[in-house]
Order: structure tokens, then C-alpha cells, then sequence
């Protein structure tokens, strides 16, 4: 698969318009199409796609490793983020909830945005057109805007927390995006977001 494929793959699998993705990732939406189409192989842009898209360089091109047209590029600044459970993860909206992550295990993630961030290893299929099962997703605990086809993890008044795509026309409003068949989640009561879902990490 191209480059070009792969971005138009990974940003349709992320719901996002060509408009979306520029004003997610600055690029404008004219340069994206032309990359799209493979009239544009210029990949200074890829790092900022990357990110919008969720994604590593290396998923969309695995020839950028640390050097893009020529430059050799300073490893991103990363961070330790604490990996924690579903079952936590449907904690945090309560009250007092958890504010304390010292106990739990750590993932580093690079280049994040300001916010608190969060892990959680994926479980299950219902995602796996944008996170495979054992993937790890890096949650923002303070974006909790809701933005249609964007993604998030959310719990119901169980306390059980789950992570899917908000779409406002549909019923319930959190959805699958998946390639096998799959029921969306039955909540019980109200539904809280506990964040954004902002990237996909997995080992391979």
C-alpha cells in the first residue's frame, strides 16, 4: 500500500473529511488531496498527518525513521503516561474517583499536546478499524468536548467504561467502528466522557 493510500485509509477509518484533517493538522486541505492522488510526494508534512491521524510515521511510511527528505530529526520529547484499567478507567468520573496514578504501570507516548493523559490496552474487536485488540489508546482526560466521528472513552452509571466513535444521529450516540459485526454498547443511565481517545499505539 502507498503513502497516499494509507493516509486516505487511516483518515477515512478516523471519520475525518479532507477539511478535518487540514484544520487537525494544519496542512491545508488542497496539499492533502494532492498527496492523496500521489501528486504530491513531499513527506515534511507526514509528522503532522501522523499526529492528526493518530498514527506513527513508521505506520504511514516505515522508511521515515528519524531522517525526512534528507534531515536528520531529534527524537520527540516522550513522556511516561500510567496505564491503567477498565475497570479504573470507569472510576475516574466518579467522586472522590482516582487522582492519584503513582501505583500504576507507565507507557511513554511522545509529542502529546498539554492535557492528562491517560492508557488503556484495548480489549475486544469493536474498535479494530482504528485500534486492534491489545493496542494501547492514549486518552486526554481534559478534552471532554464532544466532536462527531471523533473518538472517546466513556462510562455509564455502572461505572463500566468503554471506548468508541461519537455519532450524534445515531442510537446510543458512542458507536463501534469495526470490520466484523458488532453491537453498539447498552448503557445503563447517563453516559459520561471520560476523554478523547488521541492516538493509537501497537507493537509489532
Amino acid at each position: 500500500m502507498t503513502v497516499a493510500q494509507k493516509i486516505t485509509e487511516f483518515r477515512k477509518a478516523k471519520g475525518l473529511s479532507q477539511k478535518e484533517l487540514a484544520e487537525e493538522s494544519g496542512v491545508s486541505q488542497q496539499l492533502i488531496s494532492q498527496i492523496e492522488r500521489g501528486i504530491n510526494r513531499t513527506t515534511k508534512h507526514i509528522p503532522a498527518l501522523a499526529r492528526a491521524l493518530g498514527r506513527t510515521l513508521q505506520e504511514i511510511d516505515p522508511t521515515l525513521t528519524d531522517v525526512i527528505e534528507g534531515k536528520r530529526l531529534a527524537p520527540p520529547p516522550s513522556e511516561p503516561v500510567p496505564l491503567i484499567s477498565w475497570v479504573s478507567a470507569g472510576q475516574l468520573t466518579d467522586q472522590p474517583g482516582i487522582s492519584d496514578f503513582a501505583d500504576f504501570p507507565t507507557v511513554y507516548a511522545s509529542d502529546l499536546p498539554p492535557g492528562r493523559w491517560i492508557a488503556l490496552r484495548v480489549d475486544g474487536t469493536s474498535m479494530n478499524k482504528l485500534s486492534p485488540p491489545e493496542s494501547i489508546v492514549i486518552v486526554n482526560l481534559d478534552d471532554t468536548r464532544l466532536v462527531p466521528n471523533r473518538c472517546y472513552v466513556v462510562a455509564d452509571e455502572t461505572g463500566a467504561a468503554t471506548y468508541k466513535a461519537y455519532d450524534p444521529k445515531a442510537e446510543p450516540q458512542f458507536q463501534p467502528r469495526s470490520y466484523v459485526p458488532t453491537d453498539p454498547p447498552v448503557f445503563v443511565g447517563a453516559v459520561r466522557v471520560i476523554g478523547r481517545v488521541y492516538r493509537t499505539m501497537l507493537d509489532m
